[in-house]
């Protein structure tokens, strides 16, 4: 399951309703669950697809402090899995067989690319909005550790009790952003290394 946190002023409403519009058609189904602050939104193949074997994903839209976590439920391979055995052993039997099989083939292929075709719609609209992995400005907040006032980035010393800050500064993961500890040395989200 792969998760990712995008920040900004982001409706889980409008996350999905672009997944919906983006794959109800051809052999792809899609249809939104849920409402308000969770959001599933599930991409299965029609019940007597054309070609391709049968497969289903669910997208989980959560809203989030000044943002929405999104995550990827596992993809089920087993219609593929069939779908592309069937033609390899087609081809066994009679290469030939191959070229009455193509558009089964094309939509299994298809099929597999779906969780990355997902992304590139969730990516799409977040950049639409000017969303992404980035803390929004009202969450890059230092928060004094000793008097728990809220304190402009960058800042050195808090503002109401003067206490050092250091190493209070929030950031977050590049590739899924995720909030970090200041001592995280790879993201515990998605485990990628931080460059210090």
């Amino acid at each position: 399951m792969e998760q990712r946190i995008f920040h900004g002023d982001i409706k889980p409403e409008l996350v999905a309703q672009k997944l919906v519009a983006h794959f109800n058609r051809g052999n792809l189904k899609a249809q939104q669950i849920g409402g308000d602050s969770q959001i599933t939104v599930q991409i299965t193949t029609k019940s007597a697809p054309s070609s391709g074997g049968q497969t289903a994903l669910s997208v989980n839209i959560q809203k989030v402090d000044d943002g929405v976590s999104i995550y990827l439920g596992k993809q089920t391979w087993l219609g593929i899995a069939a779908s592309l055995g069937f033609t390899a052993l087609a081809a066994l039997r009679n290469p030939f067989s191959l070229l009455g099989r193509i558009d089964d083939l094309a939509q299994d292929i298809e099929y597999i690319q779906l969780s990355e075709e997902v992304w590139n719609v969730i990516n799409d609209t977040m950049n639409s909005i000017d969303a992404g992995h980035e803390l929004s400005d009202r969450l890059k907040r230092i928060i004094c550790p000793y008097c728990l006032t809220a304190n402009n980035i960058g800042s050195s010393s808090c503002i109401s009790c003067g206490a050092p800050l250091g190493e209070q500064q929030p950031r977050t993961c590049s590739a899924c952003g995720f909030v970090l500890k200041s001592d995280d040395t790879a993201c515990p989200n998605c485990g990628k290394r931080l460059i210090s």
